[in-house]
């Protein structure tokens, strides 16, 4: 009787021990919720819309709480502005203030030349109004289901682009996994 008792404690502290041994090895923040912690830091993006008084050195963005900003856009630097300017369209801002209190562009994303059938070799994909993303190939494993800016990056899902070009009919985006280059469908 005393050694079943005995055998009985023993597979419960072999289990027992299992059990532990696999909660430790247990990650507890998985390498895609990571994003999650960065979306919770501010967002330094401005939103707004595209202003009458935009010039090619000047963009005047009417802000989403109303107040009407005058920023610097440096000519040297042609890549700040991504998608073009045309007033009415909406605007992503990234900016700083100078040390002349000047309100100065980083990346400026036309959200408006951003929407709409964008496809490549594998993807095939409209980015509509109000973050959602329509997946046009069904057999897609891991389709892109929202879109959101967050502080000059663009989120889809939970992959994170650079946007490195955004013209009329074309988009290139770079993360660590490459470049993907898009070209917009009619």
């Amino acid at each position: 009787m005393k050694r079943l008792v005995y055998m009985m404690m023993a597979l419960v502290v072999l289990f027992a021990a299992n059990s532990c041994k696999d909660k430790k090895t247990a990650q507890v923040i998985t390498p895609t919720d990571s994003l999650d912690l960065e979306e919770v830091a501010d967002d330094s993006t401005i939103y707004g819309v595209c202003g009458e008084g935009t010039s090619m050195h000047n963009l005047e963005l009417i802000s989403d709480e109303g107040d009407t900003l005058s920023v610097f856009i440096d000519d040297e630097q042609p890549d700040i502005v991504l998608g073009g300017l045309l007033a009415g369209d909406r605007i992503a801002l990234i900016g700083y203030k100078a040390q002349d209190g000047e309100m100065m562009a980083q990346k400026i994303i036309n959200l408006t030349s951003l929407l709409g059938k964008w496809t490549s070799l594998d993807k095939n994909f409209d980015l509509l109004e109000g973050g959602e993303v329509k997946n046009n190939v069904k057999a897609e494993t891991n389709p892109w289901t929202s879109w959101k800016i967050l502080n000059g990056k663009l989120l889809l899902n939970k992959d994170t682009f650079a946007i490195d070009k955004l013209g009329s009919d074309s988009l290139m985006l770079e993360n660590t996994q490459g470049i993907y280059v898009f070209k917009r469908q009619e």
